[in-house]
């Protein structure tokens, strides 16, 4: 009997150290079937500001009481910021032609235009949904500074499968605790979606278009030289008596 323990802490804890046990998941949005019109040129993709619990290495979903939690055995296979943004670019590039990189630019002809995107909300939620929203911007230094920003808020069905929890709650809704690969396959699925988006410059939300002011003519054209100035006259001082 005084073996026995010591002999059932040593499987748990070989239990806890296997890393077959621990699931690795691609951030790896699917390839585009449809193509669009290239909008964007060449264009410089920063890196995709994420929410906190979307940027850390865990899996992130919301429980029954509304939190958001994760578990260490749940990992995302690749930085999920790096991740994000290296697949959006390659995504938004593979359905319009256009040549879009991650930061930094690696060519030496500067990019004709710059991207940005921030995510507010990646999260898998109770209600089965997978939203991803934010906003993205798109501004290009020549042609007057032109800025272009949109809004997305982007549901994907969260495909519920064997390991899911799923639960009426007081007001008759459904509440789902996917799984971590449906997780993944749906904030693929939204990725795709967004690339699709940013490559037209459109969606469902709201647009906002800026332009930089221009400079006024008067500063822009060159002063002519002033005259040159006559030389002063001689000046003679006599010494004192």
């Amino acid at each position: 009997m005084r073996l026995a323990f010591p002999l059932l802490v040593l499987a748990a804890l070989a239990g806890c150290s296997n890393p077959e046990k621990t699931g690795r998941y691609l951030i790896d949005p699917p390839t585009p079937q449809a193509r669009v019109a290239n909008n964007l040129g060449t264009a410089e993709l920063r890196d995709v500001s994420l929410p906190e619990y979307a940027a850390s290495g865990e899996v992130a979903w919301q429980t029954a009481d509304g939190a958001v939690r994760s578990n260490p055995r749940n990992l995302w296979a690749d930085n999920p910021e790096r991740a994000f943004t290296l697949t959006l670019a390659r995504a938004i590039s593979d359905m319009s032609g256009a040549t879009v990189i991650a930061e930094p630019w690696p060519l030496a002809e500067p990019p004709r235009r710059r991207v940005e995107v921030r995510v507010e909300k990646a999260l898998a939620q109770l209600d089965g949904i997978y939203r991803l929203s934010g906003r993205y911007y798109v501004s290009q230094d020549s042609a007057g500074g032109t800025n272009h920003a949109r809004s997305f808020d982007i549901a994907v069905p969260l495909p519920v499968t064997q390991g899911s929890a799923s639960s009426l709650s007081r007001g008759g809704a459904r509440r789902v605790e996917a799984s971590p690969p449906a997780i993944a396959a749906a904030q693929n699925a939204a990725i795709a979606q967004l690339a699709a988006q940013i490559a037209t410059l459109g969606g469902p939300g709201g647009t906002i278009r800026t332009t930089a002011p221009q400079l006024d003519p008067i500063f822009s054209t060159p002063l002519e030289p002033l005259a040159p100035l006559e030389p002063l006259p001689e000046v003679s001082i006599e010494p004192l008596g």
